[in-house]
């Protein structure tokens, strides 16, 4: 069933409708919250956001599909992995650092990879794209991959550059339908796994452990909070 709903998405002939020239040198230095440029605060989130997929997935190979400048890829090879990045805007492209630039290249996440990673990393990256071209680019990823760590905002509506701003239960069903499956047992970040789909009894293990724990979390704090209310001032 998988494969083939990702035939029908992927071999589909979809030019991408995204204007790259959007994400130029005036949407890095304000539509980012911080300008979005090679400073200390940047190299440092990166590295972070490395060092936790060095140490929980430990991938031999990654993809950064929509990398920007390259800061993720700069990071994941000094922390020794085999990674490139793809992004839309020339701009940012031309900002990557010397010591990564051959491994990071212009293009759409729509257009078939040239090869299979161990892990592709798509972060704050579809809520750009219309919702076809986000549902081209998962079927990617899907054809390249069985394991991706994933975000994307929820609720910022006001970015002039948010065209498909979901729900997290959005894009788990979107990545589902392409046999990638929310591992809940990667509790610091959104990743969607193929080996959940030939496993589903952990999946459901998974889930009910959660939706257990949630409801007694909620179910003490309402205890706590009406506790707190029947005490006297």
């Amino acid at each position: 069933m998988w494969r083939s709903r990702w035939a029908v998405v992927y071999n589909r002939a979809l030019v991408s409708k995204v204007d790259g020239s959007r994400f130029d040198a005036t949407y890095f230095a304000t539509g980012c919250g911080l300008p979005y440029e090679r400073n200390a605060h940047w190299l440092g989130f990166f590295g972070g956001i490395a060092d936790r997929i060095v140490r929980g997935i430990n991938p031999r190979t990654a993809l950064d599909a929509g990398c920007a400048m390259g800061f993720l890829v700069e990071a994941l090879r000094e922390r020794g992995v085999e990674a490139y990045g793809v992004d839309i805007s020339e701009y940012a492209i031309s900002q990557v650092h010397p010591s990564v630039k051959p491994y990071c290249r212009l293009g759409s996440i729509t257009e078939p990879f040239e090869r299979r990673y161990d892990l592709i990393v798509c972060i704050e990256v579809l809520e750009h794209m219309p919702a076809a071209e986000g549902e081209q680019a998962i079927a990617n990823f899907a054809a390249h991959t069985d394991d991706v760590l994933f975000s994307s905002t929820p609720h910022d509506f006001t970015e002039a550059t948010h065209d498909n701003v979901q729900p997290v239960e959005h894009w788990a069903e979107r990545f589902a339908l392409y046999g990638l499956f929310h591992d809940l047992d990667t509790p610091w970040a959104i990743r969607f796994r193929r080996d959940w789909a030939t496993q589903p009894h952990r999946l459901v293990r998974a889930y009910e452990r959660v939706l257990a724990r949630t409801r007694e979390e909620n179910r003490q704090l309402r205890d706590a909070l009406q506790r707190a209310r029947r005490q006297p001032n």
